[in-house]
């Protein structure tokens, strides 16, 4: 036991893989404990009786040594019934139910972070029970075995307990009566608690009467003397009247005192004096030590939590039972928590139940398919603070509809921290009193950083070693590494998963190393050493210049030294000069900001909301091959919660967390980055890349900094990217912030449905070419574009809705819209399954209109009759003189009547074939472009009929003209069709 005890500074350094639990003796007090050995002899007995007799405590003399548990032999306490009864003949009847109401209204109230997930969402709707592992002093002072994930997810049974269990009888047949919870931060200690508060104001904590909870915290803001009962009843108005039986009676109480690390207890009698009446008046922490001496109300049961660096300062005699918070040791437990997370009525916030609930349903599905393969991502949840952000992260993604977004994701992730780390220091004992949050910043952030800078996410022994050691010079820097690799360590850094990389390190969750690196230079911790030396000089000199100045002037009347006002004025330079340099500082991280965001290697990659989306629910499809090459590492996130944590609502949650960023340097900053950002952002961007873009303004959260950078963009092109309910609120929301004119938006096979539309509304009335194309867009959607084209503010031109499932319904919608519309010149319905019903109903709305100038009806499957009514509407309409109707069932006859028309004459053009009599149609060019494009979304076996025919039709033409130009051009169209054909059979086009 003396080598297990050995103060832990003294051990050597060993491997960053073996965890130390415990923090380094070096740093707490020595503790002088209470019993017979620690005076020799019959001293010693005399004078333990002693102190029990002065507390009125009957013990035996068998009993040597307080274990934390009740004595063997002291007299059982009488039965439960017998106390109740006997506090409810001198209390109020009612204070119990008052003390469980007001205490289940205040742990049942949840965060607004927590109120995102619907009004239906409890503590008891979705808890899950992490897995507690008994414990012994003697494991948790040894270093820990290597940390890896079989480790981590697979503890061993046997030592499994319950929470209801904890307080049962040792392995000696002893009473336990004080418990040891303790585990590392994101496990689940402060989470537990309440449930097991609310689970006694609701009946099913049967073991106590009363449960008194108390909050070390709180507890450490209070140095006034106070004694046991009036802290209770200041805390508890309501117990005022139980307040007198405590210790006078049977009553069974349960103490809990939450986050021990936050108090500075002293065990020693010279430390803190023994103290058994309630009624005394004492400092806060020597109530909380007299109590787990079981010298103040031995009756009453303890439970305390605390981080492992912290559990030593309870000497072990006075532990009954030591408890280890898990986690979700086990994965069905992640997968139970995801289950009732994910499908609690009313997470998605829509109307439509049935196609919510599917989605909800499919989503579980593929978060368990992802944690069955062993992926990072079951490393991560083995806490259940990251299931949470998991949990967020996806209801986010899938569920936000409103415009603007109700949060952001860098919104997300600093409240993730500030649920984790608010108002927690590092080490209670440090003079120093630095905020977790800012040494992670200062010390994982560079880690981060430094990853990011170098495209790296597993991070070697060594690579530990120099981010948090080679910086490290005195006892107070040694202590706080040693409290941080034992309680926060794996908050942010996991064992890696992959094959031939299981002794390396990984950020728990991909996005946090971005996030991390993004603060660690927001709060301009990447300093050179010019920097760091020049701060250090300017703040010595500016002190000492006032005094300076007195000096000389006192000086300069004495002895009339004309060098003395040039020395002081050289004095004042420095300072200055400094501050010049802060803002270059300031200019630094603007352009390190845009250089990110632009880099022209990640132009083609997936947006950054399909990353995380991936990340998450993993990417379907056959796996990888071990021996395959790995993708390049992407950090396009890093920009963006730069970015995000300039936003003055995440510089307010982390200020609370200790790192300040002043309103100054974030104007600075912005006004910076107007010569980077939106600069570089005038620039052509690839449809993903603008996305990222769009969204960064959206995390970006300064609408006068995103009107401007939205005023420079004429033209938006997102085609192909999948766009998302938030992805179309983010759109909507940043477009929001100006009313000008788009020229043209393009969402191009972007998965768009009616509900998209009707998120995007407000823009697409602003949008002047408008492409649509294979969306499927089906009549539904029509009726919303129906409402845009006939909004008063509406000045679409350019409409094209080619490849989507329109239908006849859909064309009764658009033929409306086409009657009462002001703006559109050009439509196209190409290969919208009109058939000939749609383009009766088209053409009979037609000659309402006024501004249509080409209409596009190619591939819709007309015969003669549609197609010839649609071109005698046209023929007297006043602007219309373009109809496309290639691809379409028109036999030979119906298309010599359309290859008559003349523009001079009809007024109207129609194309329909490649062939205009013994000559090549004007418009071959346009049709085969136009077949081109949209072939790999046609029926191929169709298409490839239509080319024969064209074919057999160009060969046919080509040999009834004479002309030696004519045949020439025909021979030029025909090799056009003939390779289209090729490629076809092929399946190369």
């Amino acid at each position: 036991m003396s080598q297990a005890m050995q103060c832990q500074s003294c051990l050597p350094w060993g491997s960053w893989t073996q965890l130390c639990r415990s923090l380094p003796g070096s740093r707490g007090t020595r503790s002088v404990y209470l019993c017979a050995a620690s005076v020799p002899g019959a001293a010693g007995s005399y004078f333990l009786r002693n102190i029990l007799r002065t507390s009125g405590i009957s013990h035996p003399r068998g009993c040597v040594r307080y274990q934390g548990r009740s004595q063997e032999h002291s007299v059982q306490p009488s039965s439960s019934r017998h106390g109740l009864s006997q506090l409810r003949n001198v209390a109020s009847p009612d204070a119990i139910k008052k003390h469980q109401k007001s205490l289940s209204a205040w742990f049942s109230h949840q965060p607004n972070e927590e109120r995102q997930f619907g009004p239906s969402f409890s503590l008891d709707a979705v808890h899950v029970d992490p897995v507690i592992r008994e414990s012994s002093l003697e494991e948790i002072l040894k270093p820990s075995p290597d940390l890896t994930i079989q480790n981590q997810l697979q503890q061993p049974r046997s030592q499994v307990i319950s929470l209801q269990n904890l307080f049962d009888v040792d392995a000696c047949g002893r009473q336990v009566k004080n418990v040891v919870l303790y585990g590392t931060v994101g496990t689940g200690k402060s989470t537990l608690i309440k449930k097991m508060v609310v689970d006694w104001c609701h009946g099913r904590l049967p073991r106590f009467e009363l449960v008194i909870p108390f909050s070390c915290e709180d507890l450490s803001h209070s140095h006034a003397p106070i004694s046991l009962r009036r802290l209770i009843t200041k805390k508890y108005q309501h117990l005022r009247d139980v307040v007198p039986m405590l210790g006078a009676s049977n009553l069974k109480v349960l103490f809990i005192l939450n986050g021990l690390e936050r108090l500075n207890l002293d065990f020693r009698l010279a430390g803190t004096e023994l103290c058994c009446d309630p009624n005394e008046p004492v400092p806060p922490p020597a109530i909380v030590v007299n109590l787990l001496r079981k010298y103040l109300l031995p009756e009453a049961s303890i439970i305390v939590t605390t981080r492992p660096s912290a559990v030593r300062r309870i000497p072990g005699k006075y532990v009954g039972r030591y408890a280890e918070i898990c986690g979700f040791s086990d994965t069905n437990l992640q997968k139970l928590y995801f289950q009732m997370r994910l499908s609690q009525p009313g997470c998605s916030g829509e109307d439509s139940a049935g196609s919510s609930s599917g989605e909800q349903e499919n989503l579980v599905e593929m978060l368990s398919r992802n944690l069955e393969r062993h992926n990072q991502i079951a490393a991560a949840c083995f806490l259940p603070s990251y299931c949470w952000l998991v949990c967020t992260t996806l209801h986010f993604l899938y569920f936000t509809r409103t415009v603007p977004p109700s949060q952001t994701l860098t919104g997300i992730y600093t409240s993730f921290l500030r649920l984790n780390f608010s108002g927690e220091v590092l080490d209670s004992t440090d003079p120093t009193n630095i905020s977790m949050m800012k040494y992670v910043a200062k010390t994982v952030g560079k880690l981060a950083y430094e990853g990011v800078m170098s495209r790296k996410t597993c991070f070697s022994e060594d690579d530990l070693q120099q981010c948090f050691e080679v910086e490290m010079k005195t006892e107070s820097e040694l202590n706080l590494l040693e409290v941080f690799r034992s309680d926060v360590f794996r908050f942010f850094l996991t064992p890696c998963v992959q094959p031939g990389k299981e002794h390396t390190f990984v950020f728990t969750i991909p996005a946090m190393q971005e996030y991390l690196a993004a603060l660690y230079v927001v709060l301009g911790e990447k300093k050179t050493l010019a920097h760091r030396v020049g701060k250090e000089l300017s703040e010595v000199i500016g002190k000492v210049s006032e005094d300076v100045a007195v000096v000389l002037s006192i000086i300069s009347k004495v002895l009339p030294l004309r060098f003395l006002p040039v020395l002081f004025n050289l004095l004042k330079i420095f300072p200055r000069y400094f501050s010049r340099l802060s803002g270059k500082d300031r200019d630094a991280i603007a352009h390190t900001m845009a250089e990110e965001l632009f880099k022209e290697e990640d132009y083609y990659n997936d947006d950054v909301l399909d990353q995380i989306n991936f990340s998450i629910l993993g990417m379907e499809g056959p796996m990888r091959h071990p021996d395959e090459a790995p993708d390049d590492e992407v950090f396009e996130l890093f920009p963006i919660f730069m970015g995000g944590i300039l936003s003055r609502r995440n510089r307010a949650i982390l200020e609370q967390l200790g790192c300040s960023i002043k309103n100054l340097a974030a104007f600075e900053i912005a006004k910076a980055m107007k010569k980077t950002v939106i600069r570089n952002s005038r620039k052509g961007l690839p449809p993903s890349e603008l996305m990222d873009y769009l969204f960064f303004l959206h995390e970006f959260q300064n609408e006068r900094f995103t009107a401007e950078a939205i005023r420079s963009l004429r033209t938006v092109n997102l085609s192909s990217v999948k766009m998302t309910p938030l992805k179309c609120s983010v759109l909507a929301s940043v477009m929001g912030t100006t009313c000008h004119e788009v020229e043209e938006l393009n969402l191009t096979s972007c998965n768009l449905d009616t509900s998209s539309l009707r998120i995007l509304f407000p823009v697409l009335l602003r949008c002047k070419a408008l492409h649509l194309q294979l969306n499927s867009l089906g009549s539904d959607a029509c009726k919303e574009i129906r409402d845009l084209l006939l909004h008063d503010k509406c000045v679409v031109s350019n409409l094209r809705l080619a490849n989507n499932p329109v239908g006849e319904q859909g064309a009764q919608y658009l033929a409306e819209a086409l009657a009462g519309n002001r703006s559109l010149t050009h439509l196209s319905l190409l290969h919208t399954a009109l058939g000939d019903q749609g383009a009766e109903i088209i053409a009979q709305h037609l000659a309402k209109n006024q501004h249509l100038q080409e209409l596009n009806l190619g591939y819709n499957s007309l015969t003669d009759t549609a197609a010839l009514h649609v071109v005698e509407v046209a023929k007297k309409h006043p602007t219309l003189d373009e109809v496309h109707l290639y691809f379409n069932d028109i036999s030979e006859d119906g298309k010599r009547a359309l290859h008559s028309l003349r523009m001079d004459r009809d007024g109207v053009r129609a194309l329909v074939f490649l062939t205009a009599g013994t000559d090549v149609s004007d418009y071959w060019s346009n049709i085969l472009n136009v077949v081109q494009k949209n072939l790999p979304f046609w029926d191929r076996e169709r298409v490839r009929q239509h080319l024969a025919l064209i074919l057999q039709d160009l060969e046919s033409s080509r040999r009834q003209t004479a002309n030696p130009w004519r045949k020439a051009k025909f021979l030029r169209v025909e090799s056009e069709v003939k390779k289209m054909l090729g490629e076809l059979e092929h399946g190369t086009l």
